[in-house]
């Protein structure tokens, strides 16, 4: 019963990234760039510590937006009117996503920059 309950819970969890992927084209964006990311972690053999810190950035910006998402989904239910503080709420969610984002460029800068300026 209670293994049950976990299966269905990460059943919950899965399609609420697959509705994400499917509804969000920056949600498609982050998991594109994810993949992209990985590839070359791959190609230019990072180490150990640099995949920790690479896959905890991919997974804060994916974590980010699907919270971002979530917010607008529940501003939307509860003012379906315009209103300057669901504006707001909306505006601060997606602020969220963007510094993570630059914040994972830049770790992602550190990791990689060295690399490729090796490789050439």
């Amino acid at each position: 019963m209670i293994l049950r309950k976990y299966f269905r819970s990460f059943a919950f969890a899965i399609t609420g990234i697959a509705y994400a992927f499917r509804s969000q084209v920056n949600m498609r964006f982050h998991i594109f760039t994810a993949i992209i990311v990985v590839i070359s972690a791959i190609i230019f053999h990072i180490s150990p510590v640099e995949w920790c810190i690479v896959l905890l950035c991919i997974s804060s910006v994916l974590a980010a937006e699907l919270i971002n998402t979530s917010i607008e989904i529940n501003v939307d239910l509860s003012s379906p009117e315009r209103n300057e503080k669901a504006g707001h709420a909306k505006d601060l969610a997606a602020a969220s996503v963007l510094v993570i984002c630059m914040l994972s460029a830049i770790i992602g800068s550190i990791v990689f920059i060295p690399k490729i300026i090796h490789f050439i």
